[in-house]
């Protein structure tokens, strides 16, 4: 679905300040992955998300998706180009969602995403489509389609934008600390969502956590990064056995330097 090969960028480059912040990345992503990523403050995280949208642009190395046209290479097309395959949800609520426009003007902007034209109208059909949609999240949205986007909570923003990215289709999805800003309550919900759509669609997930027992127990693969490269890569049923304390030995034993769980998570 997703390679990386020898992916790396430097902030800086040739002045006092140059950061070396992603270090020949090797990340090869299968279709139906499900990969928590966790690391500290600094770790490369974020940048690596950049530069997998198109943000970013590497100094080095390809990025390969698999399109509707077959392997691409994408390492230098735009945000926009890739936003047809990538889809993306920030720490922010409000990033995910147009606050200004209504629940069923957001729905529609999700579902033609990637297309030329109009493809989907308002009519009793799509409407009485999206309030079924909307009903799966439990939140009482489907009553509310006419509403502006501004009115609704945090929680119910973050599980909106988490629907219009399904609804958008994409090859590969994004997370990038998506329920760290919400209330316990709403994150919960959320995350349930996030693994009810991830299952039902066979969708291929990324999923930046600074939550230790979230990174364990989602997905089946989870990626620790540290200054700027991979640091462990577990998968299958090596992750299922593990728990906070192996990962901090696992991480002393690749490093060789002491880390506990808070410094390990830091945001």
């Amino acid at each position: 679905m997703l390679t990386l090969k020898d992916v790396g960028i430097t902030f800086n480059k040739g002045t006092p300040d140059a950061n070396e912040a992603l270090k020949n990345i090797c990340l090869h992503v299968q279709r139906g992955d499900f990969i928590t990523v966790i690391g500290s403050n600094g770790a490369g995280k974020s940048t690596l998300y950049n530069l997998i949208a198109g943000t970013l642009f590497p100094d080095t190395g390809t990025i390969m998706l698999e399109t509707d046209q077959g392997g691409e290479d994408i390492t230098h097309y735009k945000e926009y180009r890739r936003a047809k395959y990538i889809g993306r949800i920030f720490q922010n609520p409000l990033l995910g969602t147009a606050g200004k426009m209504s629940l069923e003007d957001n729905l529609v902007i999700a579902s033609r995403k990637g297309f030329k034209g109009l493809r989907i109208s308002l009519n009793a059909k799509t409407r009485s489509e999206f309030r079924e949609q909307l009903a799966a999240l439990n939140m009482g949205l489907e009553k509310r389609l006419r509403d502006n986007v501004e009115q609704l909570s945090g929680g119910q923003r973050q599980a909106l934008a988490l629907l219009m990215a399904v609804l958008s289709k994409p090859k590969i999805l994004l997370l990038d600390e998506h329920t760290a800003a919400l209330d316990p309550a709403n994150a919960a919900i959320v995350m349930e969502l996030t693994g009810r759509f991830a299952a039902e669609y066979n969708l291929t997930v990324m999923m930046i956590t600074h939550n230790m027992r979230q990174a364990i127990d989602c997905g089946n693969r989870l990626l620790m990064m540290d200054a700027g490269e991979i640091v462990l890569d577990i998968q299958g049923k090596e992750k299922s056995t593990l728990t906070p304390d192996s990962i901090v030995e696992k991480f002393r034993s690749i490093k060789h330097r002491a880390v506990n769980n808070d410094e390990m998570l830091l945001q």
